[in-house]
């Protein structure tokens, strides 16, 4: 689908430093204007609470491309003041998959093809073996074997993986309808591989497009609509910052205000 920043393909290993890092996320959200930063300051007003200043250089550069590369989403997040832990956990997540293909496929079509089998669980062996089938010959097999300890690390805080123990059962979290909503708005603005009733970010927390038809239908902020092979969305609002403005009113929030 069109839109005018897109989906990260290019595989990279940024993920061996930063998994998902749901509070961090959200302290970045209420302090970041937006501007660049240097980690010095960010390093010096605690942002990140006691880190040191090399994390909060490898921290402030995860967000940037987790979140910055997708200024809409940044203006949104950062005026969300009263967002619930379920939400936040399934934004975080929604956003390293936007910016790790690695994370995107892991979570999005192995995690759910291993959901679908007749063992609804993995292992760090199996994990491995498939990060060996998706990254360059050049990997050694520490690195395999860490990229599958992050990637494990990511899916158990995003709510898919259940234990950090071998067999690991895989879960679906709950997916509240202001956080669907925005997955949508978001989408919507966003070159994706797929289609917003069939792609990696939906399929990973279990809304398969027969399930997302219903759960859209009940979505205030759409009048989504099918007939046949015509699908129509009903966009209540023309774009992600509109549909902020409905949400959280007009005025830019508070930087002084807590999260």
């Amino acid at each position: 689908m069109t839109g005018a920043v897109g989906e990260e393909t290019r595989v990279h290993t940024r993920l061996l430093k930063c998994a998902l890092e749901v509070e961090d996320a959200r302290a970045y959200w209420h302090h970041t204007t937006g501007d660049p930063t240097g980690a010095k300051q960010a390093f010096d007003q605690y942002w990140f609470g006691a880190r040191s200043l090399s994390r909060v250089e490898v921290l402030l550069s995860n967000m940037r491309a987790r979140f910055d590369a997708f200024p809409s989403a940044l203006r949104t997040l950062r005026r969300w003041r009263e967002m619930s832990p379920a939400t936040r956990q399934l934004v975080c997540h929604w956003h390293l998959q936007l910016a790790d293909p690695l994370y995107r496929a892991f979570s999005g079509d192995y995690l759910v093809r291993r959901r679908e089998g007749a063992r609804a669980e993995v292992t760090r062996d199996l994990v491995v073996g498939w990060v060996g089938t998706q990254g360059p010959d050049r990997w050694t097999m520490p690195t395999k074997i860490q990229f599958a300890s992050k990637l494990l690390s990511a899916a158990l805080s995003a709510g898919l993986v259940g234990s950090v123990r071998d067999p690991r059962p895989l879960l679906l979290p709950r997916v509240p309808d202001e956080a669907l909503a925005y997955l949508m708005y978001l989408l919507r603005e966003v070159r994706i591989e797929g289609s917003l009733l069939d792609n990696p970010y939906a399929a990973s927390v279990g809304l398969e497009e027969a399930v997302m038809k219903e759960r859209l239908r009940g979505l205030s902020s759409l009048a989504f609509e099918r007939q046949g092979e015509l699908v129509d969305f009903g966009w209540l609002y023309p774009s992600l910052d509109a549909w902020a403005d409905a949400m959280f009113g007009s005025e830019p929030r508070n930087e002084g205000a807590d999260p």
